[in-house]
This record gives structure tokens, C-alpha cells and sequence, in this order.
């Protein structure tokens, strides 16, 4: 997946071997890739990426439960959450193995949005995917994480364990309680890539966690900062002030899909959703109004309620 991983996993009754939880971590993890990665050129998705064709593909039981997932999330964020924006993406210099430096030409933006746009490019039919243009991509970046959580977590409860917290690259997971017989306590960061502040501390239990920001991946040029959060209708990186968002909701995959989904959307748009859907929601968006680096937090009710 291109990122790193931390289990902490509370063995209460102190009979689980450190290397059998190992060995289940490890296991799960390969299974993901195996179907997932963008980084595997011999995965699952990798290998329908490259196929021209445009035939109906079966496909894994898992793969297809979180496309299913990406499509429920893409028509309920009004197509903000795509998995199909991997052209424009590369185009920005923010894919793998790139570092954005320039602003692309319009001509260039408009053929990456010719191959891009899930709804026009792509047909997900329960356990089966089909492109409706060959050169169509998946990019599970904005989900796959969130659900190779949630296989961890599933392996280690199959163990018998049930405090633990699992992240993937940001997205999380957390049950019970930690060590100290409390909810798991996440820091959630200020979205300032020079301080690295906290903006608040929540417990967590029994919920998955995403969060997504425009900070820490961008570029400058003649005086504009450039995002790698792009926008698929557009094709170019959002401009609106929600720098941050957060969402807690019942598993790892779903967090990390709307956390993206509500950037992409900011706080105006993304809050009216949350609010239709109950889901937890954190805003945190620049001050533009201040002289100072500053920030503002905005939860939705639900999250209002899971803070209290």
C-alpha cells in the first residue's frame, strides 16, 4: 500500500504468542494486496487496470464488496468520492513516484477527464466490474487502507482478542479498550504541515477512523498552492478552506472513503450530507479571515455527540 502499519493489540488472559499475532497480521495484509494494490502489478486490481477489454470481469468477493462500498459512497457524496481520478492524479505529479511541480495545460487535463469519471467509465454489477472505456483505472487509495484495517482486525479478534486498535497510513480501527481501561485516545492534527499540533484528543471504541487533509502533498506556483485532492468534475485540486476532515463511523473502509469524500466536498456541501446521513463528522477548515495561521473546528451532531 505503499505506507506503514501499527497494531497494539491488549492480551488480557496473557496466552496469545507474539508470533501467531504476527503471522495473522502478515497473512491478512497479503491477502489485500493481493487483491488491491495499485503498487502489485500482479494484483487482482493491477491486472484488470491493464486489460484494454471491455467485457464484464468477476471478480474476488472481497474486491467486490469494496467496490460495491466505492459506489455507494460515490453516488451519496454526488460523485465527489471517484476511485477512477488515478489519470488526473498522475497528471498532478501526485502518483507514486511522483512530486507535483506544475500546472498542467488545459488540453492535458481535459484527456485525463475523458478517462476518468466512474459513473461514465465504469459499471460495478455486485461481483463484477466492467470498464465502459478501455482505459479506464481503479485507484483504491481512498478505500483500500480502510478495509485492509478492517481484515486486520478481523484476524486478530479471530485469536480471541478483543482490545486493540489497528492503523493503516492514518486509517484506523479501534475496540475495546487500551491498556489503561479507557477508549483508545487519537489525537486528531491541526492541518498545518510545519507544527504538527494537536486539535483535539477523542476516544475511540468499537469505530473506524479516517482522516484526509490537503497539507501535508501540494505544490506552489506563481503565488498558488495546489493540492493533491483533486477534484473529478474539475480535474484541478480543490479550492475551497476545509484544509481537514475526520469521520468516525462503523469499520476502517467507510471512514476512509467519506473522510475523502467530505475534503472533497468542504464543509458547506459535506455538512449537509453528514447531517441527511447521521454521520460523525470533523471540519477543520483555515481562518481566512485572520492575519494568522488559523483554524476553525466544525463537527457534525453526530460527532458532537461521540465527543461528549
Amino acid at each position: 500500500m505503499g505506507t506503514t502499519y501499527n497494531v497494539v493489540a491488549v492480551d488480557r488472559t496473557r496466552t496469545l504468542d507474539n508470533a501467531d499475532l504476527g503471522h495473522a497480521i502478515e497473512a491478512s495484509l497479503q491477502n489485500v494486496n493481493a487483491g488491491m494494490s495499485n503498487w502489485d502489478p500482479r494484483s487482482e486490481i493491477s491486472r484488470f487496470n491493464a486489460s484494454k477489454s471491455t467485457d464484464p470481469v468477476a471478480v474476488s468477493p472481497e474486491l467486490a464488496y469494496v467496490m460495491n462500498a466505492a459506489q455507494d459512497v460515490h453516488e451519496a457524496s454526488q460523485g465527489q468520492f471517484d476511485v477512477t481520478v488515478g489519470p488526473l492524479i498522475d497528471l498532478w505529479g501526485f502518483g507514486a513516484g511522483h512530486t507535483g511541480t506544475a500546472v498542467p495545460t488545459e488540453e492535458a487535463i481535459q484527456t485525463a477527464l475523458n478517462t476518468s469519471g466512474q459513473a461514465k467509465s465504469l459499471r460495478i454489477n455486485n461481483n463484477s466490474l466492467q470498464k465502459t472505456q478501455p482505459d479506464a483505472e481503479i485507484y483504491l487509495s481512498a478505500i483500500g487502507k480502510g478495509f485492509g484495517v478492517d481484515q486486520v482486525a478481523s484476524a486478530i479478534e479471530a485469536l480471541g482478542l478483543r482490545d486493540y486498535m489497528v492503523e493503516i497510513g492514518g486509517d484506523l480501527y479501534a475496540s475495546g479498550l487500551n491498556p489503561d481501561g479507557m477508549p483508545w485516545q487519537i489525537g486528531i492534527e491541526k492541518p498545518d504541515n510545519v507544527r504538527h499540533d494537536l486539535a483535539q484528543v477523542i476516544g475511540v471504541s468499537d469505530m473506524g477512523m479516517a482522516s484526509s487533509g490537503d497539507y501535508r502533498n501540494y505544490f506552489e506556483q506563481d503565488g498558488t498552492r495546489y493540492s493533491h485532492v483533486i477534484n473529478p468534475a474539475t480535474g484541478r485540486p480543490i479550492t475551497h478552506t476545509t484544509a481537514a476532515t475526520t469521520v468516525l463511523t462503523d469499520n476502517a473502509m467507510l471512514a476512509d472513503a467519506w473522510a475523502t469524500a467530505m475534503l472533497l466536498l468542504g464543509r458547506e456541501h459535506g455538512m449537509e450530507i453528514a447531517e441527511s446521513r447521521d454521520l460523525a463528522v470533523l471540519f477543520i477548515e483555515r481562518d481566512v479571515d485572520s492575519t494568522e495561521m488559523r483554524f476553525v473546528a466544525k463537527p457534525s451532531s453526530r460527532y458532537a455527540q461521540l465527543q461528549a
